[in-house]
């Protein structure tokens, strides 16, 4: 059966507009019959637009993998069965991988670690979240709103890998599961977007909009992502004061602050404040160690204190470095067939360690233009060449997460302002979440740099 909706899969993404394919199709699933098509969509907006935009591509999609003539197929679109009150949509490779079966990437070794029972549509759950003196405030405001007290609208702002998307999830999850059928809904900002694009093609805004303004509680991810869009500001806008307006409960996270974002609407700004606003920062060595033991216990592996100390006094970045140096670690010795050891930890932390305590601006600015093949000035310039544009964001990315500089000071040094940092890290996110070839080749050389300086330090660097 997932075979057979797999190869229809394929056919729809090649008869379709990539975006159309990626927002309305990806996220279904199916029961194929010998002479019927059962389709499911996440909830019942997404069921309707396909029954009125898209039964005859499904149909001629079906028909050669069905072995049956076009009207021969007995096509049923429904929203999936006790999952209508969620509006979550895969997103990145998650998106693709839910229709289409991918093969491994060549040379690597699937690794399968075990998962947490009972994981559903929602990835994370305050089970799994730890807390401490970074991130305290935000989590219980989050665990107020989920409560129905007196926390109706939450924006909660960090650097990039320290918890938004957990936090996040994990109140949807939260509330979800309280069992009293409230309608939540999920986005990020980039699928809003595409939602948006797709209903004002299709005419179906308003319908949209109104889907939006039903929910119970909302949350929007990544609302940076909105700047210099003003119709879709305009639309959220609209969103944001029906839902407050009759009491729901609304979430936003951002990888920059209220007053850091340019090109947005001053009342967007403001009905985004107006609730608690906080911020999530970088976790200390107590709370690094919590989390490493809470990552290991995940996957059924008991972590030596010793060895989780080592971790923990080295690894200062972000939670996403902790959890992959872990991961690393975990596989080299399976791979092995030997246990933890501090040896194998310290070799694992070759890889990791130290670019976060020796990259400053400078040194950033010399490792992107070795790695780019370009010139200070080059990188400095006006030109907006492909290769001068991927370096100079390569810059602001390392500088905004190895620095304590201001997108300001940022700035200053590259003569640019701070708006024009703010987008450029913006679409750097973005390509990166996306995976396209900018996106990969920025990331790349992001490994590159910090593998490099963790490896062999002063000396190279």
């Amino acid at each position: 059966m997932e075979a057979k909706w797999s190869e229809i899969a394929k056919n729809l993404r090649n008869m379709l507009e990539s975006g159309i394919f990626r927002v309305w199709v990806a996220p279904l699933r199916a029961e194929v019959g010998a002479r019927s098509l059962r389709v499911f969509a996440p909830n019942t907006f997404m069921a309707d637009w396909l029954k009125r935009h898209l039964p005859d591509e499904l149909r001629k999609a079906a028909s050669p993998v069905m072995g049956l003539a076009v009207e021969d197929i007995q096509l049923e679109i429904l929203a999936r069965p006790g999952e209508e009150k969620t509006a979550r949509v895969a997103t990145g490779a998650e998106v693709v991988a839910s229709v289409l079966p991918q093969a491994p990437a060549q040379g690597v070794l699937p690794v399968k670690f075990a998962t947490p029972a009972g994981a559903g549509p929602w990835r994370y759950r305050f089970d799994d979240f730890v807390t401490g003196p970074s991130n305290n405030i935000a989590v219980a405001a989050a665990r107020d709103i989920c409560q129905s007290g007196q926390v109706r609208t939450l924006f909660v702002t960090s650097a990039p890998g320290l918890g938004k998307t957990h936090l996040a999830q994990a109140a949807g999850q939260a509330i979800e599961s309280c069992g009293l059928h409230v309608k939540v809904g999920y986005l990020t900002a980039e699928q809003f977007a595409s939602r948006f694009v797709a209903a004002m093609r299709s005419r179906d805004l308003e319908e949209f909009k109104q889907y939006l303004c039903s929910l119970d509680v909302f949350l929007l991810e990544d609302v940076h992502f909105l700047q210099r869009k003003k119709a879709m500001q305009e639309m959220i806008l609209g969103v944001i004061k029906n839902l407050q307006a009759k009491g729901s409960r609304v979430i936003f996270t951002s990888s920059f602050s209220p007053r850091q974002l340019q090109d947005m609407d001053g009342q967007l700004i403001s009905h985004l404040c107006s609730g608690i606003l906080t911020s999530m920062e970088k976790p200390g060595v107590e709370m690094r160690r919590e989390i490493l033991h809470r990552k290991a216990s995940v996957w059924q592996v008991k972590l030596p204190d010793e060895i989780c100390d080592v971790l923990s006094r080295n690894l200062s970045s972000d939670i996403r470095q902790l959890e992959s140096c872990l991961k690393s670690m975990l596989f080299k010795a399976r791979l092995m067939n030997t246990g933890l050891s501090i040896d194998l930890a310290m070799e694992t932390l070759q890889q990791y360690a130290g670019a976060e305590h020796t990259l400053d601006l400078e040194r950033i600015v010399r490792l992107v233009c070795e790695n780019f093949g370009l010139t200070r000035m080059q990188l400095c310039s006006r030109s907006r060449k492909q290769e001068y544009v991927q370096g100079r964001n390569t810059v602001f990315y390392l500088a905004r997460k190895h620095t304590e500089m201001s997108l300001e000071e940022i700035g200053c040094v590259f003569n640019r302002r701070h708006s024009t940092v703010l987008r450029s890290l913006t679409q750097v996110e973005r390509e990166m979440a996306r995976e396209s070839t900018s996106g990969r080749q920025i990331a790349r050389a992001v490994d590159l740099i910090e593998r490099k300086c963790g490896i062999q330090g002063e000396a190279v660097c």
